[in-house]
């Protein structure tokens, strides 16, 4: 796995606790709990870094990659569902990005903490 940016890291714990998660874990893949939901957290910067597996991952990634990590995971079709988190540069701002809102409507509807549900 190639080195992520401590920032990096440090934004998605923010993020998922700001939300209201439990976060648990340490280095670019930690777990985000709330409620009965329970979420794999990967910050990455790489596309090559996309896991194989899982049940339900959100990733994050620095504003100028995330554009080409939405693609290589549409280009993948994880058997997973997912959910992309764009983290500006330098600033507190982010995006969630999702699969195309077809990919969303045949899985199920997107829950109000942003992560594409299966019914």
């Amino acid at each position: 796995m190639v080195a992520v940016a401590t920032r990096l890291v440090e934004r998605a714990e923010e993020i998922f606790t700001d939300l209201g998660y439990t976060v648990s874990g340490s280095g670019p893949e930690f777990r985000a709990e709330r409620k009965w939901r329970v979420v794999q957290v990967l910050a990455l910067e790489d596309a090559e870094d996309i896991p194989e597996s899982g049940d339900l991952r959100c990733f994050v990634a620095p504003e100028e990659r995330a554009s080409a990590l939405k693609e290589a995971l549409l280009d993948r079709t994880p058997e997973y569902d997912w959910a992309l988190i764009s983290v500006e540069d330098g600033g507190d701002g982010y995006d969630v990005l999702h699969p195309a809102a077809d990919s969303i409507a045949e899985e199920g509807p997107v829950s109000n903490d942003g992560i594409a549900t299966r019914p």
